[in-house]
């Protein structure tokens, strides 16, 4: 499908021929008139029958054709006629009549009749309603299945005929398709269970009729191809119906009625391929504009793209405005009674509220239609509009959900819009157990975001109507259940791809229910809706030059609900983050106000009572009293009754003066309002605060007040409750416990406390301070410290009060778990107790601990300090000073049983000076009235520190400052031995790098050297190339370089050796031999040597008028191999040109060598002219001449010259910086590899059979020209 799918077979790049008339429509084969003959007339006489203008009744015309006794053709042409200007009734009346007339001959004849009956039929079905219509009684009206049944007829009695006539199979198929379409989908089943339903056996019968249908047709038939696709797609079977509506379309391009193309949009649709399909239709239309199925699909199309925006969204006007207007309202007025447009247009105007005709529509939808989606998208819009009317029918509403659901197949495959109706009458029914079932069946099949926001919704509404009703039930379940669902609605809104509009009352939801265990998760949620509600407001943007700051966000603010404000507020105030919920408070205030402008129906008053009462109370946690003050003044004068006001603001005087007007408020509240549980709750405080303790419980106010509440006013009073435990704990702490009777009754009143507590927490299980109390009492009567630690816990977890921490920091010090129960006292020093003294000497009593455990001297001055601070806060509590001594006689007492190691001579030292000031201390405590212990205890711990501990402590100053002068001198020795070794490494260092420097520096001198020597060389080399030039080329007639020619000075004469045989070139000048070049530079390049025979000696010392010969470069050829190949080993002098630069030269051969010695006792060799080369070449062995590998040796490893005499010049050239005598300089890299260059092309010059400096065979010797020329090396004489 994938290389077809934007091809040529949804329409796109096929064009139809320009011709229309190669587009055939339907009936365009029927003639405008036909002639039929009469019976018994002479000649070929006949009555003319106008077939575009045809009688109403076609009687008559029945009865002329009966009369004459025509043929079937007569009979179906005039049906055709009748049928194509939409007459279907006569048509089908016509062909009964001639059925009849046709009877009484052969039964073959009436097959055709029988089969266009049939298709006539079929097509009366296709526009006969598909239920009784509303409002018409039920025997009047002929169903679909009617005509069904009377194309089943004709179908039955044509096969009894002629089963095999070929047009049957392709009615048959289209019969059982009409047949499927009325038939219920299947419910579902097993995911592997085959589906056994009417429906999908009746589709089955209908692809084999159309298979059948193809197969007698040898696959031409077009029609039975678009068949078998429309079943496959009925079936779900959409890759299988694309194959087949593009065969069509490949088949015949041009067909457009029925158009195959709406198929091919239809199977990438349900593929998923939206847009593919969009092309598809826009072909389909491109080629036939009047074509309502495009049309009513594109607007289609373009209504599922508008659902993808919010209707708030700008992008959604334009889109669902073309969906309407352009296409669906086009596809309206080409076809009223088509099902689909009925069922769209009815849609819009349910949006409109326009109930009648949405009733209309609706109904044309379903009577009128093949297809099951649309009859069911017919039911929904009956139950919207039995649902939304301003007086709903839920009854009705309810069945026409459930035949909506249906039509599509229910349970798993139902409509799901209709589905989520039934949903919303069960929960206008009061029926939230069905609605909740129903709604998880959605989400376990389709995880539907609607589904889970109203199952959300559903379970966090049974939790609040729990929490408002009192019930005791266990409703976390629910809660978790709730919290799950909104948000996994929550973070789908975050999917850019499901283009989700957050709903702020999912949020809402959210933050109810997480008000209690998570405050700070509420808090997000209602920020979260703040900020949508403020990114949704119009004029949200400031104008043009402002920024957005704090007054313009509060402005924005202002704008928004005041209770969501008050909400944040609230939660920004239990968060303990005062100035933030104060500035919501206000705001919401200012809020109230623009709201009441707006809306003068919303009761304000009670918002404005509300909110400030909450910013008082701000005001009063923030220790702003006075600003508290007014707004409490302010609440009192509008509504005096106002009894919350009035407590806090008696509250807040007991709080600013103790001692007088505070009590005398307290009173003037409890006698105002005695019976009001939170006056007798603030008062039973005051009263824990104020009173007397009493030596019986019995006579103890705060106990009597207390009874009386729970007697007379409120027995489960919860504050009440707790405020006995308290007494009754407090109560059995001070009991005696020195025999078995006093320990029993101390028991038995901590258990008389617990009772107390038990029942504050079976009232309100969230009540901390009842299980605190619990706690407290398990630790002090059972000593039970594991379960008060885990009490405890669980506690600090619920409230944040100090006394949580001090009292975890007391169980942690029980259990010696010391760095822990520091932990938690100063966590309560952080909870706005600072200066509690208490706590601060809790936290010296746990250092000292733990300073006494480690043996820790810093862990008791931390102790010290801490007992300091707590003195210097209640200066007249002597059991502070007290605490202040002990410690310092303790931390005296670790000192100087410390080793020397773990001490210093001044903590010694002060630890002497707090000695002396605790023994003061215990003697000012001990003259005291009401000293914390009894006197004579504390005398004898001063007389301790005064006696023992004073020596001791003079011997621990005296062996500590010893060991620390001992330890000091042995200190400064090893720190000089350091430091001298130091400044040795640092000596050792700097001489390294110096010389490191130095050596770098010569490296760079030697290179500066070499280049500078390379420089000159290169220089040198220049100038020889340029004089070798001037040497080789002179300027001729025309002004032009060429090479000079070379000149002889005389005849010449071949001399042969006397030994050898060979002969020689002497030169009639001046007595001097010159060696004869026989080839150019460029010949030589190309041609290789050839051994001469073994026993042709050289003796070129025999010469005689030989001049003077400098030193040369001599190199000799070996045959790489074995040397028996050969019979002597010749020397090969290589001069190529008159100026030749000179190379190293090889290692000597060995000295029994003949060949090589006579070259040295020689020292030169001659070259042969051009004339004498025929006759070497009879010496030279063809085996040599094939030898194309040669090495070159250089004689002796010396420093020789390539020699090139010029016939012109009888000075040689040497080569730069090796003259006679000199000693050449080393060469670097670049050197030698710029000298290798030089040398690779003087020996291309002499061997080109070797370019690339291969080794050459030694054992190779030289032969003449010609046969150099054999081998393409370079012509060399011997």
């Amino acid at each position: 499908m994938a290389p077809l799918l934007n091809g040529f077979t949804n329409g796109a790049s096929r064009h139809l021929p320009e011709d229309p008339s190669i587009v055939e429509a339907r009936f365009s084969d029927i003639p405008s008139q036909v002639d039929i003959p009469v019976r018994g007339m002479e000649g070929e006489e006949a009555v003319e029958v106008n077939l575009e203008e045809l009688l109403d009744d076609p009687t008559e015309l029945c009865t002329l054709l009966e009369q004459e006794g025509v043929g079937k053709h007569y009979w179906m042409l005039i049906a055709l006629a009748y049928a194509k200007q939409a007459k279907v009734d006569h048509a089908i009346e016509i062909l009964g009549k001639g059925l009849g007339t046709l009877s009484r001959g052969n039964p073959k004849e009436k097959l055709g009749p029988l089969s266009l009956t049939c298709w006539l039929y079929l097509w009366k079905s296709r526009e006969a309603p598909r239920v009784v219509p509303d409002g018409q009684p039920a025997g009047e009206t002929r169903l679909k299945e009617f005509y069904l049944q009377a194309a089943t007829g004709s179908l039955n009695e044509a096969s009894r005929i002629n089963p095999a006539f070929p047009p049957l199979f392709l009615a048959r198929g289209v019969l059982y398709l009409l047949r499927a379409s009325l038939q219920p989908p299947s419910k579902t089943a097993a995911p592997s269970a085959p589906d056994l339903s009417d429906r999908v056996e009746t589709l089955r019968q209908s692809i084999k009729c159309f298979e059948d249908a193809l197969r007698v047709s040898a696959g031409r038939n077009m029609m039975a191809i678009l068949g078998r696709a429309r079943a496959y797609f009925s079936l779900g079977k959409y890759t299988d119906a694309l194959d087949g509506y593009q065969e069509v379309l490949i088949k015949m391009p041009h067909l457009q009625d029925p158009d195959p193309r709406i198929g091919i949009g239809c199977c990438l649709w349900q593929l998923g391929h939206r847009d593919e399909a969009r092309e598809a239709w826009e072909r389909a239309l491109e080629l036939n504009p009047d074509s309502k199925i495009a049309n009513i699909l594109l607007g289609l199309y373009y209504i599922h793209e508008s659902s993808h925006y919010a209707t708030a969204d700008p992008a959604f006007g334009p889109i669902y405005k073309k969906a309407m207007t352009v296409y669906t309202q086009k596809a309206f007025k080409l076809d009223k009674e088509l099902p689909l447009t009925c069922a769209t247009f009815g849609s819009y105007f349910m949006m409109r509220k326009s109930w009648a005709t949405v009733d209309s529509l609706a109904r044309k939808a379903i009577e009128l239609t093949d297809v099951n989606a649309v009859a069911s998208d017919g039911w929904y819009l009956l139950a919207r509009k039995e649902h939304y009317q301003d007086r709903p029918d839920l009854p009705k509403a309810n069945d026409y959900y459930q035949k909506a659901d249906l039509a599509r197949g229910g349970g798993d495959k139902g409509y799901l819009p209709a589905r989520f109706g039934l949903v919303q009458i069960q929960i206008l029914q009061r029926d939230f157990d069905g609605a909740k079932f129903r709604l998880e069946k959605i989400i376990q099949q389709s995880k539907s975001i609607e589904a889970m926001m109203i199952l959300g919704a559903l379970c966090a509404e049974d939790v609040f109507r729990s929490q408002a009703s009192g019930i005791k039930d266990d409703k976390s379940a629910e809660i978790k259940k709730a919290i799950t669902l909104l948000e996994a609605v929550r973070l789908a809104w975050k999917d850019p791809q499901k283009k989700l509009t957050p709903d702020s009352s999912v949020l809402v939801y959210l933050a109810r229910l997480y008000e209690t265990e998570h405050p700070e998760k509420a808090l997000q949620c209602l920020q979260q809706v703040e900020q949508m509600t403020i990114n949704d407001m119009p004029d949200k943007e400031p104008p043009d030059g402002l920024e957005v700051d704090e007054a313009w966000t509060t402005k924005l603010r202002e704008q928004l609900s005041p209770q969501l404000l008050n909400d944040i507020g609230c939660f920004q105030f239990h968060a303990e983050k005062y100035d933030p919920a104060r500035e919501f408070f206000q705001t919401a205030l200012s809020a109230c106000v623009k709201a009441g402008e707006k809306d003068e129906g919303i009761d304000t008053d009670a918002l404005v009572t509300t909110i400030s009462y909450n910013l008082a109370r701000t005001y009063e946690a923030a220790n702003q009293l006075e600003e508290a003050k007014q707004v409490y003044e302010g609440l009192l004068a509008r509504h005096d009754d106002y009894t919350d006001a009035r407590t806090r603001l008696a509250y807040i005087e007991l709080r600013q003066n103790p001692t007088e007007d505070g009590p005398k408020a307290m009173t003037a509240l409890y006698e105002t309002d005695s019976t009001n549980l939170e006056v007798r709750s603030l008062f039973g405080w005051y009263l824990s605060k104020s009173k007397r303790r009493a030596a019986n419980i019995a006579e103890d106010q705060e106990q009597r007040h207390y009874k009386h509440t729970l007697q007379h006013h409120d027995k489960h009073d919860r504050y009440s409750l707790t405020g006995m435990g308290n007494l009754y704990l407090m109560t059995a702490r001070e009991m005696r416990r020195d025999t078995d009777q006093d320990k029993d009754k101390r028991r038995k009143t901590y258990e008389k406390a617990v009772e107390f507590y038990d029942k504050a927490l079976q009232l309100d299980p969230r009540n901390a301070y009842a299980a605190q109390g619990i706690a407290i009492a398990l630790i002090e009567d059972r000593k039970d410290l594991t379960s008060a630690v885990q009490m405890f816990s669980k506690i600090r977890d619920t409230i944040k009060d100090p006394s949580v921490y001090i009292n975890l920091g007391h169980v942690f010090a029980e259990l010696k778990q010391y760095s822990r129960s520091i932990e938690s006292y100063e966590a309560a020093l952080t909870h706005n107790r600072a200066s509690d003294p208490q706590i601060l000497a809790c936290l010296g009593r746990v250092w000292l601990l733990k300073g006494k455990l480690d043996k820790s001297p810093s862990a008791m001055k931390t102790s010290l300090s801490y007992s300091h601070r707590a003195l210097a806060i209640a200066p007249q509590q002597i059991h502070f000073q007290f605490n202040i001594a002990f410690v310092q006689i303790q931390l005296a007492q670790l000192l100087y049983t410390l080793p020397e190691t773990q001490r210093t001579l001044e903590d010694v030292i002060k630890a002497s000076e707090g000695l002396e000031e605790a023994i003061n201390s215990f003697g000012e405590i001990a003259q005291s009235p009401n000293p914390p212990y009894p006197r004579h205890d504390i005398e004898q711990r001063a007389n301790m520190g005064r006696n023992t501990m004073r020596r001791q402590l003079e011997r621990a100053i005296q062996s500590q400052r010893e060991y620390e002068e001992k330890n000091a001198a042995k200190l400064q020795e090893a720190r000089d031995l350091r430091e001298a070794d130091m400044r040795r490494r640092e000596e050792e260092r700097r001489k390294a790098e110096q010389e490191k420097e130095e050596e770098k520096r010569k490296i760079r001198e030697e290179r500066d050297k070499m280049a500078q020597l390379s420089r000159d060389l290169a220089e040198k080399r220049a100038e020889e190339e340029k004089r070798r030039e001037e040497a080789e080329y002179t300027t001729d007639s025309d002004g032009e370089r060429v090479k000079r020619s070379k000149k002889k000075k005389g005849g010449k004469r071949k001399k042969k050796d006397e030994d050898s045989g060979s002969e020689t070139e002497v030169g009639d000048g001046d007595g001097e031999q010159k060696e004869a070049t026989t080839t150019s530079k460029k010949s030589r390049r190309k041609k290789k040597a050839k051994s001469t025979e073994p026993d042709s000696g050289i003796d070129s010392s025999a010469e005689e008028g030989s001049a003077p010969k400098s030193k040369k470069k001599r190199k000799r050829l070996a045959r790489k191999g074995k040397e028996g190949n050969f019979k002597s080993e010749e020397l090969v002098v290589d001069s190529d040109d008159e100026n030749v630069v000179a190379r190293p030269a090889a290692p000597p051969p060995p000295v029994d060598d003949p060949a090589v010695s006579d070259a040295d006792e020689d020292g030169d060799t001659r070259m042969r002219d051009e004339e004498d080369e025929d006759d070497d070449n009879a010496v030279v062995s063809k085996q040599s001449r094939k030898r194309n590998a040669r090495r070159i040796e250089d004689d002796e490893g010396e420093e020789d010259e390539d020699e090139g005499e010029n016939e012109d010049e009888e000075e040689e050239v040497p080569a730069a910086g090796e003259e006679e005598g000199e000693e050449e300089p080393p060469k670097t890299t670049a050197e030698r590899d710029a000298e290798d260059a030089d040398e690779g092309e003087g020996k291309g010059a002499s061997f080109a059979d070797n370019p690339h400096g291969d080794p050459v065979d030694e054992s190779v010797g030289a032969a003449g020209h010609e046969g150099a020329a054999e081998t393409g090396g370079p012509g060399l004489q011997i």
